[in-house]
């Protein structure tokens, strides 16, 4: 196979690239200090020796892979202790949110925003009050819409930067109609 030499352009714009770039560090037991960088060579009319070629192909070799996305941080439930001291009122409640009334959309709106703006004033617990659903239930036979969903929502990712973990509420703050939401402290 031969290979094309580079045009002055090409050449120019290589070389930029190679500037740009940095070798990577080699580990090795044998050496403790970096491997020094190579100097550069010359783009106008040389020969290429075989340590050259493999050297130009490692340059083209594939991309490192991209690294992976950050996996949210799993949920912890309240504790025990701590969901009693809030039912007995002995721990503060930092904000309540009531969804009564609110579309699907709006009330997903309504809780990134509430969720955010208490986490920025360091809100530790607020409750989520969804209610229980209409008695009858809709036409569907659907029953509390909100109430299903505003868990399902909490373990997204876009809110887990905001939730450590959530309970369904004590009776006196709305029962099964309600959550407490235990919130990050903010960054």
């Amino acid at each position: 196979m031969t290979r094309r030499r580079l045009s002055d352009e090409e050449a120019v714009l290589w070389q930029g690239v190679t500037r740009s770039i940095s070798p990577l560090r080699r580990l090795s037991k044998r050496r403790s200090e970096p491997v020094a960088p190579e100097t550069e060579r010359p783009a106008a009319k040389t020969r290429s020796t075989p340590a050259a070629k493999s050297a130009s192909k490692s340059a083209f070799a594939a991309p490192p892979a991209p690294p992976k996305p950050i996996a949210p941080p799993p949920l912890v439930p309240l504790t025990r202790k701590l969901k009693q001291r809030i039912a007995r009122g002995s721990h503060d409640i930092d904000g309540r949110l009531d969804l009564h009334g609110f579309t699907q959309a709006e009330a997903h709106d309504a809780l990134l925003h509430f969720l955010r703006g208490r986490q920025a004033r360091g809100a530790k617990v607020v409750l989520v009050i969804t209610g229980k659903g209409a008695r009858g239930g809709d036409a569907h036979g659907e029953r509390g819409v909100l109430k299903r969903m505003v868990p399902l929502w909490l373990r997204l990712p876009e809110f887990r930067s905001f939730v450590v973990g959530f309970e369904s509420a004590a009776i006196g703050h709305g029962g099964e109609g309600a959550l407490y939401v235990s919130l990050r402290r903010a960054r």
